[in-house]
């Protein structure tokens, strides 16, 4: 979470709460392990970290696999800072290929590396980064996998092994110094990193963009948009002109468009689980480079467009894919109030259900609202990065809606009178589901995380 947003909720008072669930926690975890009963409890309590790193329950360990300001292994420069979103992707001989977003800014301490044939603006400080690991977690190599990109906060895997890495800005060439614009998609391939270089997928839009999902089946790409100040951000999916996919194969085009439920302004408005709309449909994109105007503001005609702020969370499950709105705030323009939902729509039947509703609760030991990144646990259930101030964990939310905490912060970037520590951020689990992968956001820090994990 960026500064400005940490800014943004405190003013609101929407820190520090607990969170309690309502709605079909099984919904969400179709066509996993969870769906066919493992995973129903959490780990125990956690343990102090005599390294002052991080806490897990009996029985899990760590590994530090990557800090910000150390030397890459590529020997192309330094670890840049704010880690962010990530996926873990299969390689060659059981190798695990680690896919790294840098969230910077032109602020940022330690830039993303340039490197030439993988540069889109030499004045961008974000990108990416990637690490091959063996077996066993150790870093193999550790090189730039992209750089000259602009706030990269999230993404989403492709089904043909590579990576979409979210630009989260809508900045112009001669903003803020860069000589190009920003606010794209571009597809990583950690094997081979100029297979893809750093070329804009333009076509996908140009906003303010958080996570991207692909349905398997169609290849549609279904993308969120994180605006958490008004006008609110839009969900979209993209049709591409070549739906059997493959590396490259998003630069050939499609057509952008964006959600529309009818008679729903504002989906902040829908206050109660299982709630659900029939006939969704989908507008085209007036203007996809949003050259004048953003897109969210864009004429989408008399019947306009459905809204919500800060989504975020995106990911493919069974038949459908899910979404997440972090947070509403009537104050900030929302039609209503509430501490995160998760969405759910149906292709098939063009059918938008509300499946979750997260809320403030008394217990300060569970999960702060505002759910951000999130991933479907191979053991069963979900993982929750926590957003917001005080402690940070991540935490296990089980099938019965059963919340634990799975791992806490313990690097302090405060001081010893008034401590903060770093949000995490980017979990995910290695292909064969024995490894959990995060990232402290502040210090930069990637931790690989092993144990009984289908206990």
């Amino acid at each position: 979470m960026s500064a400005t947003r940490r800014q943004i909720l405190a003013r609101s008072g929407a820190l520090g709460a607990g969170i309690a669930f309502s709605g079909a926690l099984s919904e969400l975890f179709a066509g996993t392990a969870a769906a066919q009963g493992i995973g129903h409890t959490g780990y125990g309590p956690l343990v102090p970290d005599p390294d002052g790193l991080l806490d897990l329950p009996k029985g899990f360990r760590y590994k530090v696999l990557s800090r910000e300001g150390d030397r890459l292994r590529s020997g192309e420069g330094t670890v840049p800072s704010n880690h962010d979103g990530m996926t873990a992707l299969p390689g060659r001989h059981g190798r695990v290929h680690l896919v790294r977003n840098h969230e910077n800014r032109p602020t940022a301490q330690f830039a993303v590396p340039t490197v030439a044939g993988l540069t889109y603006d030499p004045a961008g400080k974000g990108g990416c980064t990637a690490l091959t690991l063996d077996g066993h977690n150790n870093v193999l190599s550790e090189r730039v996998a992209i750089a000259g990109t602009a706030v990269n906060c999230a993404g989403g895997h492709t089904p043909w092994g590579t990576w979409l890495t979210c630009e989260e800005t809508e900045d112009t060439a001669g903003t803020n110094g860069y000589t190009k614009d920003h606010g794209f998609i571009f597809e990583v391939d950690p094997a081979d990193p100029h297979r893809t270089g750093a070329v804009p997928l333009t076509a996908m839009g140009r906003f303010q963009h958080e996570a991207v999902a692909i349905d398997p089946r169609s290849g549609t790409v279904y993308e969120t948009e994180d605006a958490f100040l008004k006008p609110f951000g839009l969900f979209y999916r993209f049709l591409p002109h070549r739906p059997q996919g493959g590396t490259g194969s998003l630069r050939a085009g499609g057509r952008l468009q964006a959600m529309r439920v009818p008679g729903v302004a504002d989906l902040s408005a829908v206050q109660e689980t299982g709630t659900t709309f029939h006939g969704i449909e989908w507008a085209d994109v007036p203007d996809p480079l949003a050259a004048q105007t953003p897109i969210r503001l864009q004429d989408f005609g008399p019947k306009g467009i459905t809204h919500a702020q800060k989504l975020e969370g995106c990911y493919w499950g069974g038949r459908c894919v899910y979404f997440v709105s972090s947070f509403a705030h009537s104050a900030e323009g929302s039609a209503a109030d509430h501490f995160g939902q998760i969405w759910r729509y149906d292709p098939a039947a063009r059918r938008l259900t509300l499946v979750i509703v997260f809320g403030p609760d008394t217990d300060v030991q569970l999960p702060g609202e505002s759910p951000d990144n999130i991933c479907l646990a191979p053991s069963g259930g979900l993982m929750v990065c926590e957003d917001g101030n005080g402690a940070q964990h991540v935490f296990g939310v089980t099938r019965r809606g059963e919340v634990y905490a799975m791992a806490r912060g313990r690097q302090n970037i405060g001081t010893p009178q008034a401590p903060e520590w770093g949000e995490f951020a980017g979990v995910t689990f290695s292909p064969d589901g024995d490894t959990m992968y995060v990232n402290c956001y502040t210090p930069g820090t990637t931790f690989a995380v092993t144990g009984p994990w289908r206990r």
